[in-house]
C-alpha cells in the first residue's frame, strides 16, 4: 500500500508540474506577477482547503493560517539535515521582508505526525522563529494537504523509531485572495527568495 502511494502521489507531482507549465505558457501575457517570475514553473492549481493542528492542540484551515503572504514548506522535525537548512533560510527571508517593512509568515507542515505531535510541534517552532507556525494532524489531514499542494512524501521502513521520510523540498507562497504563485527550490538562497517574495507582494498590493 506504501509504495503504491508513493507511485500515486509521485504521478500527481509530476503531472501536476506538467500542467502548471502549460498554464503559464497559455497565460503569460495576463500574468500579473511576470515581473516577478525567474524562470520558474508557476500558477495554477496548487494548494486549497485543509485542516490541521496547531501546536496548541486547536484545529485550523488554511484560511486561519493563510491571512498573509506566507511560505509554505512541508517537511519533518527528525529530519537531520534537508528541513532545517531550508526552515532556516526561510525564516531568514522573512527577517528579511521584514526590514523591508512586509510582513510574511513561514509556515511548517509536518509530513511525520507519527512523531510530530502539537507538543514536539511547538518547541521546534519556539526554536526556529516566533513567527513560525507549525502544523500537525492526522495521517488523513496531512495527506490531504499534501495533495493539495501536489507534494510527495515517502516514509522509510526502519523497523524502528528513527526511520527517515522522503518528501518535497519546495518552499510554496501564497498570497491572501490570490493563493499559490509561485514555489522555490533549495538552491535559493534567503536574500534572493527576500527579493522575489518581496516583487510579488508589492505586485498583489492595488
Amino acid at each position: 500500500m506504501t509504495r503504491l502511494y508513493a507511485t500515486v502521489a509521485a504521478a500527481a507531482v509530476i503531472s501536476g508540474l506538467v500542467g502548471l507549465f502549460a498554464y503559464v505558457q497559455l497565460n503569460q501575457s495576463d500574468d500579473q506577477f511576470a515581473q516577478c517570475r525567474q524562470g520558474q514553473v508557476a500558477g495554477g492549481d496548487i494548494g486549497g482547503p485543509f485542516t490541521l493542528v496547531n501546536p496548541a492542540g486547536e484545529t485550523v484551515t488554511e484560511a486561519e493560517v493563510l491571512q498573509k503572504p506566507s511560505l509554505v514548506y512541508f517537511g519533518y522535525t527528525f529530519c537531520p539535515d534537508v528541513c532545517p537548512f531550508d526552515v532556516a533560510r526561510n525564516v531568514d527571508a522573512v527577517d528579511l521582508l521584514a526590514a523591508k517593512g512586509l510582513e510574511v509568515t513561514p509556515v511548517f507542515i509536518s509530513i511525520d505526525p507519527k512523531r510530530d505531535t502539537p507538543e514536539a510541534l511547538g518547541e521546534y517552532a519556539a526554536n526556529m522563529h516566533p513567527k513560525l507556525i507549525a502544523l500537525t494532524g492526522s495521517e488523513d489531514q496531512v495527506s490531504a494537504a499534501s495533495l493539495a499542494y501536489k507534494t510527495f512524501y515517502n516514509r522509510q521502513d526502519s523497523g524502528d523509531d528513527f526511520y527517515l521520510v522522503d518528501h518535497t523540498t519546495f518552499t510554496y507562497l501564497m498570497l491572501p485572495g490570490v493563493g499559490f504563485v509561485d514555489f522555490f527550490r533549495r538552491d535559493i538562497t534567503s536574500d534572493a527568495m527576500a527579493d522575489a517574495v518581496a516583487c510579488y507582494v508589492k505586485a498583489a498590493t492595488p
